[in-house]
């Protein structure tokens, strides 16, 4: 072995070395209920070190696992269905009529959020009502204990680290309390947020009709919505509402529900 090939293998057992290092101090996911406080302990020291403060991690440390958010997590069967099905189990045309009663008696709110984000009322109310029948249904479970539980579970742990830290970061900020109540993936207000995305896109008080239905326009334009373009699919502002829910029946329920809100067939 040459000098260069010596030093050549001895970074790389190094850079093997520190790898498996980090990979042995990350917080180990689980399957159950049973790793979890450890699993805290691990990750409230990682969280230390990103610059999470004492309001952050005391409000995790006081999470608890929530078995019926994972149960929720494997159940999502409705997003199976095909469109006409999954319109009917929805109440779809329930939250059209509503909605179009919604557009009027809310007309200068929806003027307001229109001129300034490009968005019309239809796909916003179409989205209200399916996520929380217009502000009425935000779910009782604890936000961060949803969260805490989903970023410990081995089923997609990367996706809810994020939205954890998201989530202590505004509960340093004084955004959020530990309390927060939400749905059983931890989304919070009449629009359904997750913490990230709350912490990106959040204009004002998502719990109130104002504040959720501006910040839903307001992400919807940050990802490439365009005033007066059309959002049915195949037309430039269906982009926009595929980045708002990855499921397609999803996506094509609010794009024809909009539709027939703001006066279309």
């Amino acid at each position: 072995m040459t000098k260069s090939k010596g030093l050549t293998a001895v970074f790389s057992t190094l850079a093997l070395l520190a790898c498996l290092n980090s990979q042995a101090s990350a917080a180990q996911c689980g399957n159950g209920p049973g790793g979890f406080e450890a699993w805290k302990q691990q990750f409230a020291g990682e969280a230390r070190a990103k610059g999470i403060g004492g309001a952050g991690v005391a409000a995790l440390m006081g999470t608890n696992y929530v078995s019926a958010t994972i149960a929720a997590d494997r159940s999502l069967h409705s997003f199976k269905l095909s469109l006409d099905q999954f319109l009917v189990k929805r109440g779809a045309a329930a939250i059209v009529a509503r909605g179009r009663a919604m557009k009027q008696r809310n007309a200068a709110l929806f003027a307001s959020i229109e001129q300034r984000y490009g968005v019309p009322p239809g796909p916003l109310i179409a989205i209200w009502g399916m996520e929380t029948a217009f502000g009425s249904q935000r779910g009782n479970q604890n936000m961060l204990s949803s969260i805490a539980t989903l970023a410990y579970d081995c089923r997609r742990p990367e996706y809810f680290t994020d939205q954890l830290y998201a989530a202590l970061k505004l509960i340093d900020r004084g955004t959020l309390s530990g309390n927060q109540r939400g749905s059983m993936h931890g989304e919070i207000g009449q629009t359904q947020f997750l913490p990230k995305t709350m912490l990106e896109y959040g204009v004002g008080n998502l719990e109130s009709a104002s504040g959720a239905l501006s910040s839903t326009a307001n992400f919807l334009k940050a990802h490439g919505w365009r005033a007066g373009a059309g959002y049915q699919p195949g037309e430039p502002n269906f982009a926009a509402i595929e980045q708002w829910n990855a499921a397609q029946v999803y996506q094509k329920a609010i794009a024809l529900m909009g539709r027939q809100i703001d006066g279309g067939e």
